[in-house]
């Protein structure tokens, strides 16, 4: 019946310690104890705390060692002990007796575990019948009520980590919502800039970024912070929001780069950094100027299919302030500049090895004829096994 009616009160509960309190002030009352108390493994397992007590004395929040004194032991060995006059025990602890001014004279104690996941403890105190001995059938009683209570506080701990689960899963799809918030508008075919962005996960430290500047000039960047996860995505928002908004006062991508530099140095979190690509491209003249902190090297495909990297030529962003952050000018003649994150060049095709620079190089030629949107999207459905 006593089972029936914890199992009924774990399966209602909104509050474990609640009704742990509960379940132990009916195990006390049911082996007729005079006390009883309820300890949880806490701290990688080195600790034991009291989460619930029952009878004239408060130990609620007492800490101990989990090697120590009969609950040490019980726990460490995974038995249920009896100890019928703890006077004559080696393990007794006395110091919480002398402590509360409370009288330990026979304890039963149960370890709550379930198959080798230890959890925790009960202990009863004194028996206030007969000789004040615990017997063997309490001893049963209470390894059954033990065993009860642990799951229930297994599966409580589950739940909380599920409810968890999905908080974090809504944060992290708000969080990816955002972002994608913060990619430019697809332009039409003619425009001659164009990305796209595939996160592996719900949100990326990957960005890129452009924006029409005056005299027929367009702003560019493209970047990928260290890391992944929610820091990432947070210095990846800072980031592409600074060159934007700075990105309108000035067409030297190298100046641009030294300011984004010397903000993130101050307040990005240490050991993370930014790999990034920031340059100006002029409808007129078809050149661009470009400034490298770090990142991949970008691609520059002639018209007659030859191609020419442009190495870095400065550490990442985010590295050491006061950095000088160099410019390339470069004529685009009718061909074309690619500039990605090592995301592409990590990818797999299929059961292929990673793509790599060479073959990102043939991916490109293939698709040399499509137009700049249709020509992206292809490459990146094929990287992503679209």
């Amino acid at each position: 019946e006593l089972l029936s009616e914890m199992s009924r009160d774990f399966a209602a509960s909104m509050n474990i310690v609640d009704t742990l309190r509960k379940a132990l002030a009916r195990i006390t009352s049911n082996l007729d104890a005079e006390a009883g108390s309820l300890f949880l493994l806490e701290n990688d397992y080195t600790e034991l705390v009291c989460v619930a007590c029952d009878g004239p004395v408060d130990i609620t929040g007492l800490r101990i060692p989990a090697e120590q004194g009969i609950v040490g032991s019980c726990i460490r060995d995974n038995i249920c002990q009896m100890v019928r006059d703890v006077s004559k025990n080696p393990d007794f602890a006395s110091q919480v007796d002398a402590k509360t001014g409370f009288t330990t004279r026979s304890i039963l104690c149960s370890p709550m575990s379930v198959k080798e996941q230890r959890i925790g403890v009960i202990e009863v105190l004194n028996k206030n019948n007969g000789d004040g001995l615990f017997e063997e059938n309490d001893r049963h009683v209470l390894q059954a009520l033990s065993s009860s209570a642990a799951l229930a506080i297994l599966n409580a701990r589950m739940a909380e980590e599920l409810v968890e689960q999905e908080k974090l899963r809504r944060e992290l799809e708000l969080a990816a919502e955002i972002q994608r918030g913060l990619l430019p508008e697809r332009q039409p075919s003619s425009f001659p800039v164009c990305g796209v962005n595939f996160p592996a996960r719900g949100v990326s430290g990957d960005f890129y970024n452009f924006f029409p500047l005056e005299d027929a000039h367009i702003g560019f960047a493209i970047g990928d912070v260290s890391g992944k996860g929610m820091n990432a995505a947070l210095l990846m928002a800072k980031t592409s929001s600074l060159y934007r908004s700075l990105g309108r006062e000035t067409t030297n991508p190298g100046q641009l780069l030294a300011k984004v530099n010397e903000e993130i140095c101050e307040t990005a979190t240490k050991g993370m950094f930014v790999t990034m690509v920031g340059g100006v491209y002029d409808c007129k003249k078809d050149k661009l100027v470009l400034a490298n902190a770090g990142h991949e090297p970008p691609l520059y495909r002639d018209t007659d299919g030859t191609f020419k990297n442009f190495e870095a030529g400065a550490p990442p962003l985010g590295i050491a302030q006061g950095t000088e952050f160099f410019e390339v000018e470069v004529a685009l003649e009718g061909g074309a500049m690619y500039i990605f994150t090592d995301g592409v060049t990590e990818s797999h095709v299929g059961d292929k090895d990673m793509l790599g620079v060479e073959g990102l190089k043939t991916m490109i030629g293939e698709f040399a004829d499509l137009s700049l949107p249709k020509r992206l999207d292809t490459i990146a459905g094929r990287l992503s096994g679209e």
